[in-house]
């Protein structure tokens, strides 16, 4: 028995997005096939059509933006299977228009209405499936005005993310836990696994989390891996419409519903302080990134 945590990244270029958010989907070795099988399997239920054939892939800023949402607004719900119908034959026409190199690709009202109403729709059943195959969310939440640490040093979300992911490992008795990142560019990609290296070798609780997570992760790409973009969806989320803890930014109505669905995916366990026992949950709010070592060295202690 193994445990996999697929992580994405939203917000962490700083720009419109009011949190940075590192999150992660957790699946069983047994579960994740079947996972796989039936968000793909749902695609042309909702959309007429495979969505996530080559390049394509399932993000959140595209399925969940704010055009999209005003697009569903347009006419009242569809039937599910008028809406795939009218979903396809938008989806068929853009493609044949960027073929052909058109502007115009001849998109009718019904068609753009239904295809907005069925990424709506179909995010929130792959929620339903996340919760049916057992997986559980982690994340880490960032203001994007945090203060930031230097390369040195791993930063915080990565710390807590990887704590409340051994706290895991550890009640289910058994099994070792994998970590598989979106792929980064090379430079990135060495940079975090010097950092990975250094946490999990010679901090105290690096080595004891090693004992359940595998220091070293796998890198793949997006665009080929099912679980990543769920990861991703579940990090838009986040970010946009999930208000947990100290979180203070103002979210999107649209997606309170949505959001309320990631946070029923949370795990949660219970540690002992000074005899006391509390609540901690697999979201961590961080308003400092920078561990406590990189901030002693950057107030010269």
């Amino acid at each position: 028995m193994s445990f996999l945590l697929f992580l994405d990244e939203s917000g962490h270029d700083l720009r419109e997005s009011p949190y940075e958010v590192l999150a992660g989907v957790c699946i069983e070795d047994r579960d994740l096939w079947n996972l796989i099988c039936a968000v793909q399997d749902a695609e042309p239920l909702f959309f007429g059509q495979r969505i996530t054939h080559g390049e394509l892939e399932l993000k959140g800023k595209k399925l969940l933006n704010k055009k999209v949402f005003k697009h569903a607004r347009q006419l009242p719900g569809m039937p599910a299977q008028d809406r795939a119908r009218l979903a396809g034959q938008c989806l068929r026409k853009g493609s044949e228009a960027k073929a052909d190199g058109r502007a115009d690709s001849g998109v009718t009202r019904a068609e753009l209405t239904a295809l907005a109403q069925a990424k709506i729709a179909f995010v929130g059943h792959m929620l339903e499936l996340c919760a049916q195959y057992r997986v559980k969310a982690f994340a880490s939440i960032v203001d994007r005005d945090a203060p930031r640490p230097d390369k040195g040093f791993l930063r915080k979300d990565y710390a807590y993310l990887f704590e409340r992911y051994f706290y895991f490992l550890e009640e289910q008795r058994g099994g070792m836990g994998l970590v598989v990142f979106d792929e980064l560019d090379k430079s990135q990609a060495h940079l975090l696994l010097g950092q990975m290296g250094k946490y999990f070798r010679d901090t105290a609780k690096g080595r004891m989390r090693a004992s359940l997570v595998i220091p070293e992760p796998f890198f793949v790409h997006s665009d080929l891996t099912t679980a990543t973009q769920i990861a991703d969806l579940v990090a838009y989320l986040i970010a946009w419409g999930v208000r947990v803890g100290s979180m203070q930014r103002e979210a999107r109505k649209e997606l309170a519903e949505l959001g309320q669905r990631v946070c029923d995916l949370r795990y949660r366990t219970y540690r002992e302080d000074g005899g006391q026992s509390y609540p901690l949950w697999s979201f961590a709010v961080i308003d400092d990134l920078r561990p406590r070592e990189g901030r002693a060295v950057e107030n010269g202690q």
